[in-house]
């Protein structure tokens, strides 16, 4: 799929960065560019990414400090010169833009809706974002940036895939450890994710980072599987595992099945999320090692387990000596997390306000149409 990253804010930037050189590494050529755009001059520095800075004649360069509608005004006047930013970046070529932010904070949170809102203005191709959770212990100023954050942003992108931080995160992990962790699985699920569909050169590199020569093949994965997948609007979430393959394919099968279990039960961007509208599997390795009848296998599975009629399923050849399962999951607003940190945001935006809350519990998807969570937009 190929695709232009506008990186939001801080963590957007970050992980706009991971992917766009884990995607350089593998040889996909699948984003064709990729900007960071924020209002904190210092965090724009040192980024290997064209930049945009916003607000400058509101906040000189200093960042809006986690407030996210002041994040949201600023991204609405500058919003010209992020698209100025962006011109001749996106063309006929381009199948797909995605805005990349953490939710948490004030410029990605209240920037992020605003940007995806003004790209589907003007662009003809869809626009996802990559929307990223704050950890529980992360305040409650975060939890309601994120709630109200991820609330607009499901409105006004075509699809948000979501990345629960508290997903990844290693226990004894310093921060910058953590989100470094955070940052490169993130990079491996929707880098593969929009390498579907694009042809690999003859000399790639494997998922351990080892080359390897092989012959070219087409993959079976097509970028309209993927946009299919998204169609159903709303949350998104993407699993991912890996296992050692054999060489015959037939000994690959139940391989094939176990990992995508794994990728599904225990990988997953957002935990629990095994219910959806509509999934994709992928199945990805050596095509001489890539059982097709352990794909279709696990596609069923996959069916059976999200409860979906909707669920496609393909190969994807790729240098190395494991066989990876990516599952891309499309309407998971109901999913037992979502609901969740949609009620602790609630919370917590009643705590910065200092409202009662009232212990009102709402269904995850109702929650981004009621008044409990302010709209940022």
């Amino acid at each position: 799929m190929k695709s232009v990253l506008v990186g939001v804010g801080q963590a957007g930037g970050k992980v706009a960065t991971a992917l766009a050189e884990y995607d350089d590494e593998m040889g996909f050529h699948a984003i064709r560019d990729a900007v960071a755009v924020n209002s904190a001059k210092a965090d724009l520095q040192g980024l290997p990414l064209d930049t945009v800075l916003v607000g400058q004649d509101v906040v000189k360069g200093h960042g809006v400090g986690g407030d996210n509608e002041l994040g949201a005004e600023v991204m609405q006047r500058d919003a010209d010169e992020v698209m100025t930013g962006l011109s001749g970046r996106i063309d006929s070529a381009t199948e797909a833009i995605f805005v990349v932010a953490g939710l948490g904070g004030g410029t990605g949170s209240g920037g992020a809706p605003v940007l995806a809102k003004e790209l589907k203005r003007v662009y003809d191709v869809p626009v996802y974002a990559v929307g990223i959770l704050p950890g529980r212990d992360e305040g409650s100023l975060y939890q309601a940036n994120a709630g109200r954050s991820l609330k607009t942003l499901a409105r006004e992108a075509d699809s948000t895939i979501l990345i629960d931080n508290d997903a990844w995160r290693e226990s004894g992990d310093s921060v910058a450890e953590g989100m470094a962790a955070i940052n490169e699985r993130i990079a491996r699920r929707v880098g593969l994710l929009l390498a579907a569909g694009e042809p690999i050169e003859d000399r790639s590199l494997g998922l351990g980072g080892e080359s390897v020569d092989r012959d070219v093949a087409q993959s079976v994965v097509d970028t309209s599987e993927v946009i299919n997948t998204l169609r159903t609007g709303g949350l998104a979430a993407v699993g991912y595992a890996e296992s050692p393959a054999s060489e015959d394919a037939d000994d690959n099968v139940n391989v094939v099945t176990s990992t995508t279990r794994q990728a599904l039960l225990t990988g997953t961007s957002l935990p629990d999320a095994s219910t959806a509208d509509a999934a994709l599997l992928v199945a990805a390795g050596r095509p001489e090692s890539l059982s097709r009848k352990g794909v279709e296998r696990a596609r069923s599975w996959v069916e059976e387990e999200t409860g979906s009629m909707a669920v496609r399923g393909g190969d994807f050849p790729l240098a190395t000596d494991d066989i990876a399962a990516l599952v891309l999951l499309g309407g998971v607003e109901r999913s037992p997390r979502v609901q969740e940190f949609m009620n602790r945001a609630a919370e917590a935006q009643a705590q910065t306000d200092g409202r009662n809350e009232g212990e009102q519990k709402r269904d995850a998807a109702d929650a981004f149409q009621n008044d409990e969570l302010d709209d940022l937009l």
